[in-house]
């Protein structure tokens, strides 16, 4: 709860306006209630009001403070459809099956964000990934400047040797299976980005493996080599403060006792508090290990690089996990055009014919 607190602190400051478009889901339920009671914003729950009441009363929980939109009965059901019409013109789509789509939760909450009607989306807790991602790949799409969309998880163990006082953030963790050179470096970047924001330090960027420096040979090896220098050269560029270092085993990354034996004078090893996984399989498995062996709290899925922040939470996530990356959402959108610049200046489809 270190990290955790320390967030809902910031974010009392600067209340957000978050849509959770699993408006009847118990956990969500919890979620939106706590993030009023603790004064963060204006939750928004998206579905039937009668179901999202009858969910509320059966909990106990009280929805004072939580706006509740049916997309059904929404006066900006048309409005939103159209802009999705002009969206997805390109695929032939019309606009009865666009005002279809909208009323949809997911893509209604993913066009609230995109039109500033809400400052933060959080899906998943019944969905599969797919069902979250699209409405926010069809309708928020990538942020200039930014080429790869990709996830984070940021996780908080009770050691406070590992990571920055035991909180550190893994990637990529949810959307993409096999990244090549340039994603995995877009995806450290990134990364390091959003650690610094929001624990306001400098990154150290461990791009992992199962060789360090040079120890075994592979094709997938070379990959994350080159992902290094890359990530170095458009941290340089954008003028991000990090350390980079690759590639590394996960225990020369975070152990020092190991790092002062392979890599005494790396900046990175046996200190790195952002985790650059080579692949999903990789990401996925150890951020749930760490999640559920290590008994860690677990903050994501945390999208990066969309043009509006936004989250994938877990199907097995708790109220509090869900509350945690709403959280982290709301204090991303204070300062998201630090993250990516131009982001949200231009509505979606501004710029189509």
């Amino acid at each position: 709860m270190r990290f955790i607190g320390s967030v809902i602190e910031k974010l009392q400051r600067h209340p957000k306006r978050v849509v959770f478009p699993e408006g009847t889901e118990p956990r969500i339920l919890q979620a939106a209630r706590q993030f009023y009671s603790l004064r963060l914003g204006a939750p928004i729950l998206l579905g039937d009001r009668t179901k999202i009441k009858q969910a509320a009363a059966q909990l106990n929980v009280s929805l004072e403070g939580v706006r509740i939109i049916n997309p059904a009965e929404s006066e900006d059901l048309d409005t939103f459809a159209q802009r999705y019409e002009m969206l997805r013109r390109f695929k032939g789509i019309k606009v009865t099956e666009a005002r279809e789509a909208m009323l949809n939760p997911n893509y209604y909450g993913a066009m609230m964000v995109a039109m500033h009607q809400a400052d933060g989306f959080i899906s998943g807790t019944s969905e599969f990934t797919g069902s979250t991602l699209r409405p926010l790949f069809q309708i928020i799409k990538v942020a200039p400047q930014a080429t790869t969309a990709s996830s984070c998880m940021i996780m908080e163990v009770e050691d406070t040797r590992f990571g920055e006082g035991g909180v550190m953030f893994l990637a990529d963790c949810g959307v993409i299976p096999e990244p090549t050179v340039d994603q995995l470096a877009d995806i450290a970047v990134s990364t390091a980005s959003l650690s610094k924001q929001l624990l306001g330090i400098r990154p150290r960027v461990a791009l992992l493996s199962y060789s360090t420096k040079g120890s075994a040979t592979h094709p997938s090896i070379g990959r994350v080599q080159a992902a290094t220098a890359l990530a170095q050269q458009k941290a340089a560029q954008k003028g991000l403060d990090a350390d980079f270092d690759g590639e590394l085993q996960v225990d020369a990354a975070i152990v020092p006792e190991i790092a002062s034996r392979k890599l005494p004078e790396s900046m990175v090893a046996g200190r790195a508090n952002v985790l650059i996984f080579p692949d999903l399989n990789s990401g996925n498995i150890a951020s749930k290990l760490l999640q559920h062996v290590a008994r860690a709290n677990a903050y994501g899925q945390i999208l990066l690089g969309l043009d509006r922040p936004a989250a994938d939470v877990s199907r097995g996530s708790s109220a509090h996990d869900i509350l945690g990356v709403a959280a982290i959402v709301g204090l991303q959108s204070i300062a998201y055009n630090e993250l990516y610049p131009d982001a949200g200046k231009k509505l979606p489809g501004d710029n189509k014919p």
